[in-house]
């Protein structure tokens, strides 16, 4: 924790700190979600999930102690769905990566914050979007030649992913009205682990508990939770949030990046004009919906 008398950063300079950690943060996600693969041949996706959900909620119960900030009674019922699709989220994304490509699996995810932006709106810029990330969603489904070798479930469990990234994203927004930030990001965390707990040990049972999967683990779970977490609060802090939202569209993009340097996956050019199309339409979502809305203070 930084000390009330340290030297304040300038303006510009804080700035482009914040930028280089939003990248930072989407990097370290990709790399976490790279790694955390190489764990599926010892416990497979679910536990995979599992031992990452877990060392990420010890770390940020440490970190934030949000026995410190219980919510009141009435914030629990946005804490408990936050949490449990938080869960449901990690889970069928790494049940996706265990039959497609990280990048392909990204692009698809981004479906459910798509959906989220332009929800309820009745601008025709706005279903230009829809039809973008239409168009690269088709283009990524085995429905034609280009994409034959992509699993169809694999491709439906990123789905289900991104349609839980929706509802986590909307009870995220209540919690963090409710309840102070850290503790509302530390308790979804633990009801995520406790959701994933019980599929992970009928896919995994006793390997779960093996030592020499603590290192991967703790470090999929510092990459992928730990680390951006921090580096994201951080960045809100000195960065408008039309900027962060649009920095943010180039994770499909990072994901496939990662896939293809450490997991050497390489995709179709018509799968990286795919991915193109998402990306594109959620930034143009982004930058839509916040000219929509009203100018944020930020401070």
């Amino acid at each position: 924790m930084l000390s009330s008398h340290a030297t304040k950063v300038p303006p510009a300079a804080g700035m482009s700190l914040a930028l280089v950690g939003v990248v930072v943060a989407m990097a370290s996600i990709q790399t976490g979600a790279a790694i955390g693969k190489s764990l599926f041949p010892a416990v497979g996706p679910a536990g995979a999930t599992t031992l990452r959900l877990v060392f990420a909620s010890l770390i940020l119960a440490v970190v934030w102690r949000p026995w410190r900030h219980l919510p009141p009674r009435g914030a629990w019922r946005a804490i408990l769905l936050y949490g449990a699709a938080l869960g449901g989220m990690n889970l069928l994304f790494y049940m996706s990566l265990a039959r497609i490509p990280l990048g392909v699996a990204v692009a698809l995810e981004f479906t459910g914050p798509l959906a989220v932006a332009v929800a309820g709106s009745r601008r025709l810029l706005d279903w230009l979007f829809v039809a973008m990330a239409v168009v690269g969603v088709a283009l990524l489904l085995p429905f034609h030649g280009a994409a034959e070798d992509l699993d169809l479930i694999g491709a439906g469990y990123a789905l289900a992913a991104g349609a839980c990234w929706a509802v986590y994203i909307l009870f995220g927004q209540k919690s963090g009205a409710q309840v102070h930030g850290g503790a509302a990001a530390a308790l979804g965390m633990i009801i995520a682990s406790c959701v994933a707990l019980p599929v992970g040990i009928a896919q995994a049972g006793a390997d779960l508990l093996s030592w020499s999967l603590v290192p991967v683990a703790l470090a999929v779970a510092v990459l992928s939770s730990a680390l951006p977490y921090s580096l994201e609060m951080l960045a809100l802090k000195r960065l408008p949030t039309q900027t962060f939202s649009i920095l943010m569209s180039g994770e499909p993009a990072l994901g496939a990046l990662s896939g293809l340097i450490i997991l050497g996956e390489h995709l179709t050019v018509s799968q990286w004009l795919a991915i193109g199309l998402v990306v594109a339409a959620s930034a143009g979502s982004s930058l839509s919906a916040q000219r929509k809305a009203s100018p944020e203070i930020l401070t």
